[in-house]
């Protein structure tokens, strides 16, 4: 895959100033990475993805990602989603990566293996809450965003008139007797083969969970399932709008470099 070269953010591009960024966004089966316009929220030129090592311990991500960042030959401040939970760069939960994560500094890790550059981590729906919350779906809306993605799981991620409340973890909220994404991931509706009928019940069970706890202005939905959000959204019973997301597979990359420029992660 062709990729554009680049230098750190902030360098010229043309007759302007372009500033420019660098996400990566590891997942359980691919770490992928790109440069990001941070004035409008795409990338420029081809994100370029790895398959994630097995098994997905620190060193071995870590080595993953420097072959993404050196693919670009980016030499700047990077921002990298983990999926899981992180409060202040050490990784607390690993549920789809290698257990030897948890505990770990993973800024510490990866930004040794980038031979020790500044390197902001967070949560992966963090990373694409941000996105879009400022270049996607909520872009045109105020207050209270929350986007859940659902797969496997579910993921969450809650942001405040451009401001991220890290994670948050709604996928693991009790609804009913039940985990949130036991009851209504798009992972069980595959599984019992249910109808979407079906399962927006379930999903509407959580939203309305949600909202009666944190009242939120905007649902946002991610995740594969998102992309059929035509079949489904239309059927759920919750108050809030709900709207499917609109970057898909660029999310996580370009929220990654959203927060390296921010710093959302300082202080948590």
């Amino acid at each position: 895959m062709t990729a554009t070269q680049s230098g750190p953010a902030g360098t010229e591009s043309g007759s302007g100033q372009q500033r420019r960024g660098f996400g990566v966004d590891v997942g359980g089966s691919g770490v992928k990475g790109g440069i990001v316009d941070l004035d409008t929220g795409s990338l420029i030129g081809e994100r370029f993805k790895v398959l994630t090592p097995q098994p997905a311990t620190p060193a071995a991500v870590a080595e993953t990602i420097a072959e993404v960042v050196a693919h670009f030959d980016w030499q700047g401040p990077l921002g990298v989603t983990y999926p899981g939970v992180v409060t202040d760069g050490i990784v607390r939960t690993a549920a789809n990566v290698d257990k030897g994560w948890i505990g770990a500094d993973a800024r510490e890790v990866v930004g040794g293996a980038l031979g020790g550059r500044d390197v902001t981590v967070l949560n992966d729906a963090d990373a694409a809450g941000l996105a879009e919350e400022k270049f996607g779906a909520g872009r045109d809306n105020t207050g209270v965003i929350v986007l859940l993605t659902f797969g496997t799981g579910i993921g969450s991620a809650v942001i405040h008139n451009g401001v991220l409340l890290p994670n948050t973890e709604f996928g693991h909220l009790e609804v009913g007797g039940k985990e949130a994404e036991h009851r209504a991931a798009s992972s069980v509706k595959d599984r019992k083969e249910w109808s979407y009928e079906r399962w927006t019940e379930e999903v509407t069970k959580v939203l309305v969970a949600i909202e009666n706890a944190i009242w939120p202005d905007l649902f946002i939905a991610g995740g594969g399932i998102s992309r059929k959000a035509h079949k489904w959204i239309p059927l759920l019973q919750n108050r809030t709008p709900v709207v499917a997301a609109a970057l898909q597979n660029t999310a996580g990359i370009v929220g990654a470099a959203m927060a390296a420029e921010t710093d959302v992660t300082a202080t948590h």
